[in-house]
């Protein structure tokens, strides 16, 4: 089973809003999805994306594979980030504090 995390075009015409969800590859774009990470509403000054960091790194470990734009969110967020740094935490490259360390830096960066 391939898994995607991708989003899902919901709303009225002109005025769409996407969830971001995982879902088998072979389902539609709007078909059964099997959890909800998070939200994303580009009609906003700026941008709206609420997501659940913790679930979309479990689903990128586990080996879901985001689409283009997914990506891109996942990428905003830090997912992608802190999850290069828990591979850093695996091969013995850095410990654990160290990586924590260096996505607080990133993120307090990122808000100044």
């Amino acid at each position: 089973m391939s898994l995607k995390i991708r989003l899902q075009r919901k709303g009225r015409k002109k005025k769409p809003y996407y969830p971001i969800v995982v879902i088998d590859s072979r389902f539609h774009r709007n078909g059964k999805f099997i959890e909800k990470l998070g939200f994303y509403n580009p009609h906003t000054n700026p941008s709206t994306i609420i997501l659940n960091v913790d679930s979309a790194l479990n689903w990128l470990q586990k080996g879901a594979q985001p689409t283009n734009t997914a990506r891109s969110i996942l990428s905003k967020k830090g997912v992608l980030l802190k999850q290069h740094l828990l591979k850093g935490v695996k091969k013995q490259a850095l410990n654990v504090v160290e990586a924590e360390n260096k996505f607080k830096k990133w993120i307090e960066n990122k808000n100044a």
